[in-house]
């Protein structure tokens, strides 16, 4: 029985099936048709058991996002794994769940940043969304209570061709890469450049490393950075912290 509102309900396959061709058009590697048809395998296997997992849908942050249209990736690791937080946009939770420790990291920095400016009252992330801002998570589900219980089971090949699908288009990009995990991802990412990017790393924004050397993530002052770059290059700037 389903006991939250995000559960993973339908099988993989069905999730890409509706993806625009675009998006679709990034999986048809062999390589990575292999990892999907592993997950698949995988994630059918978690649900003819009736195991909880979430989000109910994993590729959330693709939706109405073209890949010419990313402005800005923020990479995070894997979903929340609480019920009804996660919602398929990397550090966000619906506006009726606490704020995650990393999430208020996040809008302390935006704080700090933009100290004359009224922070959203929710913990929702899909105004970023809206401008241009994917928050993709490296592993885009999870089983209910166990962290990262979905790494290494295809979902890391099919997020790094999406991932290549945005860095080979011609716009201006900046990758937001917070913790050792994202910032691997650094070499994937020049490698299929097709247009100019900036990438900034520091620290993830959990309280484990948000303030610990070599480059915390408090005070990195990346959303300003993030913006002076996007302007420099005739792009739009983010608005970070009101609803658009």
């Amino acid at each position: 029985m389903t006991t939250a509102q995000n559960t993973l309900l339908e099988p993989l396959q069905a999730h890409i099936s509706r993806l625009p061709d675009v998006w679709q058009n990034a999986l048809v590697a062999p390589s990575t048709q292999d990892a999907i048809a592993r997950l698949s395998q995988f994630l059918d296997t978690q649900l003819a058991n009736h195991l909880e997992m979430y989000p109910r849908h994993p590729f959330r942050a693709l939706d109405g996002m073209a890949p010419d249209a990313v402005r800005v990736v923020i990479l995070g690791q894997d979903p929340y794994h609480g019920p009804d937080q996660a919602q398929g946009l990397a550090f966000s939770v619906p506006n009726t769940c606490p704020c995650p420790p990393s999430l208020r990291n996040i809008f302390k920095e935006l704080t700090l940043e933009y100290p004359d400016v009224l922070r959203p009252s929710g913990h929702e992330l899909s105004y970023l969304a809206r401008q241009g801002v994917l928050l993709l998570n490296t592993v885009l589900t999870v089983s209910s209570g166990q962290p990262a219980s979905h790494a290494k089971q295809g979902w890391e090949e099919i997020t790094d061709a999406l991932l290549t699908q945005v860095a080979m288009t011609a716009q201006p990009k900046v990758y937001l890469l917070w913790g050792a995990h994202a910032q691997r991802k650094q070499e994937l990412l020049a490698k299929h450049s097709g247009g100019p990017y900036k990438i900034l790393t520091a620290n993830h924004p959990s309280p484990l490393s948000a303030l610990r050397p070599p480059t915390p993530f408090i005070g990195c002052g990346h959303f300003i950075q993030a913006n002076q770059w996007l302007e420099a290059q005739s792009s739009t700037a983010i608005n970070w912290l009101n609803q658009v």
